[in-house]
């Protein structure tokens, strides 16, 4: 049985004759209506706006309505839909009736359910390549995302500036408590104390380093190589008092060097790239002691897969999200033993949600900074990572290791969680 394709209601006054293609079926709805096989047939409908036609899947009630403006929108979308479907959402050539998280989980839970090979898949691997992260292209990658302004990230982080995944103790926890008890549990898993010495890598605004040196006494080295948070990071730092106790560091991760008791890293794997974990194993091992420990947070999957077509290439160039076997090569050449691992996903799916729902209230300001269509590719792009969480199509990993000649090491995981 084929999708439903049937004409839109004509509007009042007018002739009421639909064309004699769109009763037909037209071409563009036939290959609008591969397109929906080849992604499970998610319980969407979509308008042709050119033909009046409306193309749902077969013998499903849709839940969500999708306008496309015309037929070159709809043609870039058929060849490559990965990429083309955002790109026309951001250039508003694509309307949504209906919350956005929750028509893009639709589209996630449909295409898992049609498998991994549907022709939509195998064309972005050929299409899409994600770019190298080599000391160049990192820093050109990192400088595309981050330095988009500190006043821009400022409207909707919060007054922590934390990007990463928060950890929220309670259901109604704020963000801002969340993402401190975020920083606390990371903390506690190393067993911090005013004793250690940290090294970070990629510190972004300098929010766990500053909570490591204030709330810890730890002292702390942080690498980042987005000039926009390092400057922002060790004007916090002056603030507090703390430029003796935290150094921040204009500088790639390869280039860490030092004995430390403490090497961790929140929300900079996903920009290293697997031709890389080798390197970066070697930088921590090197990077600690006899007894030194270490935590890596990282967004992941449950297999190795790329990073969806149009997060790497608009949002996050070079960017990869690793699955735990991947993960293992930076630990195992290097005789670094995992104590823990815990999988966070949903709390990175709350903290998103939380960051949508400033953005949103922030919008006029985003808009005039930048642009309409800004506005609307960020509102994508935060709303269909909150999906692709809620729906596991990525998880969010925390990492525990040490060297294996540690035996100073808990017998329970006890001390994470004190009463």
């Amino acid at each position: 049985m084929n999708a439903v394709t049937r004409p839109e209601e004509p509007a009042q006054g007018g002739a009421g004759r639909i064309p004699q293609k769109a009763e037909r079926g037209s071409l563009d709805a036939r290959l609008l209506r591969r397109l929906l096989a080849s992604v499970g047939n998610p319980p969407i409908e979509f308008v042709l706006a050119w033909t009046g036609e409306r193309v749902s899947a077969p013998s499903i009630a849709p839940r969500a309505s999708v306008r496309i403006a015309d037929r070159s929108t709809l043609l870039g979308i058929v060849s490559d839909p990965q990429l083309r479907f955002g790109d026309a959402y951001t250039d508003g050539r694509v309307e949504l009736d209906g919350d956005l998280i929750e028509f893009l989980k639709m589209i996630y839970r449909a295409s898992a359910g049609a498998g991994g090979e549907s022709i939509a898949h195998r064309m972005a691997g050929l299409l899409h390549r994600r770019r190298r992260n080599t000391l160049a292209g990192s820093r050109d990658n990192i400088h595309r995302h981050y330095d988009l302004g500190n006043d821009f990230y400022s409207l909707w982080l919060g007054p922590t500036m934390a990007y990463t995944c928060a950890y929220y103790p309670r259901s109604d926890a704020t963000l801002e408590a969340a993402q401190i008890a975020k920083m606390d549990h990371v903390c506690r898993k190393l067993r911090l104390t005013a004793n250690d010495s940290v090294v970070e890598a990629g510190c972004g605004w300098g929010s766990l380093a500053l909570h490591m040196a204030r709330h810890y006494g730890a002292r702390v080295r942080a690498f980042n190589i987005s000039r926009e948070q390092i400057a922002y990071a060790r004007g916090k730092a002056r603030e507090l008092g703390l430029e003796k106790r935290v150094e921040f560091i204009e500088d790639d991760y390869r280039n860490i060097t030092g004995s430390h008791d403490v090497f961790v890293s929140v929300g900079m794997l996903e920009h290293v790239g697997r031709e890389n974990y080798h390197e970066l194993g070697r930088v921590v091992r090197a990077a600690l002691g006899a007894e030194g420990r270490g935590l890596i947070h990282s967004i992941g999957r449950n297999r190795p897969a790329p990073l969806h077509p149009w997060i790497e290439r608009r949002i996050f160039p070079g960017a990869y999200a690793p699955s735990l076997g991947e993960m293992m090569q930076i630990f195992e050449p290097f005789r670094l033993s995992v104590l823990d691992v815990e999988n966070i996903r949903l709390h990175y799916a709350r903290t998103l949600r939380h960051w949508l729902e400033r953005y949103e209230r922030a919008v006029d300001a985003v808009r005039s900074k930048f642009d309409e269509s800004l506005v609307r590719m960020w509102r994508m792009y935060l709303a269909g990572s909150a999906a692709a969480f809620e729906t596991g199509t990525l998880q969010l990993f925390q990492v525990l290791f040490t060297t294996d000649e540690n035996n100073q090491i808990p017998l329970t995981r006890g001390y994470m969680y004190p009463t």
